[in-house]
């Protein structure tokens, strides 16, 4: 069984600047400042594009997390898929997708992923995991559009 959730952000930025500063490694790292995650492989900074890695080293839950990423979709400015190549989930892959009407862009992030450990890890999606790293897209998104967002 796999966890699903989507977190919904509008902005007053064009579609192709907010696609670009959600495919930013630099931004990704600055918004998430507080985990201390870090760019330390493949792509670690500037722009990441179709078929490129990143690998990332955070702290979670007080522990130290290594994933690596690798975009395997990509149709600029409207979508891009980066999917755990090897980490700490069983699976995990997100989904960007972008639309803009009226001069405001909505950017859908769909996010799936399976916990290791059998029923022990569905425990812990369930607890505590899907809405923790809810919280963390929500924190990503504030921090991407800053002062442009609508609520």
């Amino acid at each position: 069984m796999t966890v699903a959730f989507e977190c919904i952000t509008r902005a007053n930025l064009p579609k192709a600047q907010l696609f670009d500063l959600a495919r930013s490694i630099d931004a990704h790292t600055e918004s998430m400042a507080a985990s201390r995650e870090q760019a330390i492989s493949g792509v670690t900074s500037g722009l990441i594009s179709l078929g490129e890695d990143v690998t990332w080293r955070a702290w979670h839950f007080g522990l130290p997390l290594r994933m690596t990423s690798r975009v395997t979709c990509m149709e600029a400015p409207d979508v891009f898929i980066d999917e755990q190549i090897s980490g700490p989930f069983q699976r995990f892959r997100h989904v960007h997708e972008f639309s803009e009407l009226a001069g405001v862009t909505t950017m859908i992030d769909r996010i799936e992923f399976q916990a290791p450990f059998g029923p022990l890890g569905r425990l812990v999606e369930k607890l505590f995991l899907a809405s923790y790293l809810q919280k963390l897209i929500e924190t990503r998104n504030r921090h991407l559009v800053g002062d442009a967002s609508l609520g």
